[in-house]
Formats: C-alpha cells, sequence, structure tokens
C-alpha cells in the first residue's frame, strides 16, 4: 500500500517505524467546554476530568478501559464559521434508535443519510455544530 504514495513516502514511514508515535487525542475548539463535554460523555458513557492547572476550563473525555485516545474540549472565543475539516465516525447497532438519542442528548440530526454496501451513515451535529457520523450495519 505504501508504494502507492511512492517511495518517500515508503522511506519515511521506515524512518518512523523506530519512533514512539502514537495517536494521542483529539481537540475540539468550544464556546461552552462544559457543555459540550458533557453531551459526548453522555454519548459514549465515559467519564470527563479537568485537564489540569496548567489549562483552565480544558476538559477531557477519558474512553471507559482505556487510557486514550481522549477527546479534549479547548476553550476558544471564535465560534464555527464553516465545516468540520476533521470529524469522528461513530459506529453503532441500531442507527435509528442511535440518531433518536443523539437528539435527546442535545445533538442536531442533518436528515442526511446514505447506504453503503458496508454499513448505513447518518451525518449528525453536535450541540456547537460540529460535523460527526453515526455508522450502522446495512439493513439488508
Amino acid at each position: 500500500m505504501l508504494a502507492a504514495f511512492g517511495r518517500h513516502a515508503e522511506r519515511k514511514c521506515q524512518a518512523m517505524a523506530g519512533n514512539d508515535v502514537r495517536w494521542w487525542a483529539i481537540t475540539l475548539d468550544c464556546n461552552a467546554p462544559h457543555k459540550l463535554a458533557a453531551f459526548w460523555s453522555a454519548v459514549f458513557g465515559s467519564a470527563l476530568i479537568d485537564v489540569g492547572p496548567d489549562r483552565p476550563n480544558w476538559l477531557r473525555l477519558q474512553p471507559l478501559g482505556t487510557t486514550g485516545p481522549f477527546m479534549n474540549f479547548q476553550p476558544v472565543e471564535e465560534h464555527k464559521t464553516s465545516k468540520t475539516r476533521l470529524h469522528l465516525d461513530v459506529l453503532v447497532t441500531d442507527l435509528d434508535a442511535e440518531v433518536r438519542r443523539i437528539v435527546d442528548l442535545g445533538g442536531i440530526d442533518t436528515g442526511i443519510r446514505e447506504e453503503l454496501a458496508r454499513g448505513r451513515i447518518a451525518v449528525m451535529h453536535d450541540p456547537e455544530g460540529n460535523e460527526f457520523c453515526l455508522l450502522a450495519p446495512s439493513a439488508r
């Protein structure tokens, strides 16, 4: 697969193979970190922790039974103004039930659905308008 990206990418990946490089966290800029963190905590059923005194008003979502990757919630003054360039894909077993649950938690159903051979997708927004997708097995 690396060959598809060219020899330069292949050499770079080989050079990094000895490094301890891991995905550690995703950080969401938000206007109301406590509200947004509470929403995502309810979505995943995970605990929230304060990041620490060096990051006032930051919160972190701690996945259950693991040490990461985390979701950080960073307070910012500016509001979201366009489509999110990076979004979460959340696996669920019952798409329709999960859409209803997300809406009950304060999320927004965009009404956008996609049916693929590998499964069904519903595009959602969190309470601050950040896009994310729910992915469920195909109904077929």
